[in-house]
């Protein structure tokens, strides 16, 4: 991928790992718009010279109305990056988890759905472009505190090879972006061993730039949870991973 001429939007750029990618495509030499839902952070991104819309990706309307916007001021768009999610900790014992399920699925996975959904026809008409997916090492590798989490992960993973197959041939590529815990949104105080923001980004934008670009974008730190069925480390890792269910309000001592 050249990431010298591209015409950018992430949806659900406004903090973190999105933020964060933004700045490298634009630094890189790439034309950047970026979507969420927090007014400030929409400002301040304007400031540093992003074009910004406003987005929440658990309503249709929301995602249609910053299509058009964006497509009105970026005819041109040709990537897409679908970044918006939750984290949300469960304690599967307890019914009152569901509306933390529900909440999860319907940003995580049913948010990329609608964000993809409106702007394939524009990439397909333009007969060249590129989704960009964003999973999650516990797609592969799952993380009990957080398991509608770890579900709808997975689901974008399915999704998104379902999606390839389904373009190919259109000229429209699909790449997965598949995170390790980096350190932001508060993940390095969760977990130590977090991998830095910056490093990460780094690795990131050297991968998308290979010829051809990966399916899956895997950083090093990532590659344990990637395959770890395939290497016969799955059910320790999983056993292990585990022990921090004593996260959940309830479960101390």
């Amino acid at each position: 991928m050249d990431l010298s001429n591209r015409t950018v939007l992430v949806v659900g750029g406004t903090s973190g790992i999105g933020r964060e990618l933004a700045r490298r495509f634009a630094a890189a030499g790439s034309t950047v718009t970026v979507g969420g839902r927090s007014a400030q952070a929409l400002a301040e991104l304007a400031a540093e010279g992003f074009g910004t819309v406003g987005i929440d990706v658990t309503d249709s309307a929301s995602v249609s109305a910053a299509r058009d916007a964006v497509l009105a001021r970026c005819p041109e768009l040709d990537t897409v990056v679908t970044m918006s999610g939750v984290m949300l900790l469960e304690d599967l014992r307890d019914p009152a988890h569901f509306e933390a399920a529900r909440t999860t699925i319907d940003t995580n996975l049913v948010g990329t759905i609608r964000v993809i959904d409106a702007f394939t026809p524009h990439l397909i008409r333009r007969g060249a472009g590129t989704f960009i997916t964003v999973t999650s090492g516990i797609a592969f590798l799952p993380f009990p505190p957080m398991p509608t989490y770890a579900a709808s992960k997975a689901a974008v993973h399915a999704y998104s090879e379902a999606l390839r197959a389904q373009l190919d041939g259109t000229g429209v590529g699909v790449v997965e972006l598949v995170p390790p815990a980096v350190a932001t949104a508060g993940q390095e105080k969760v977990n130590p061993h977090a991998l830095p923001l910056d490093d990460f980004a780094t690795e990131v934008m050297h991968l998308l730039s290979q010829d051809p670009t990966p399916h899956e974008i895997l950083v090093k730190g990532v590659l344990m949870h990637r395959w770890a069925e395939r290497d016969g480390t799955y059910d320790g890792l999983v056993a292990q991973r585990s022990q921090a269910l004593n996260m959940l309000p309830g479960r101390q001592g």
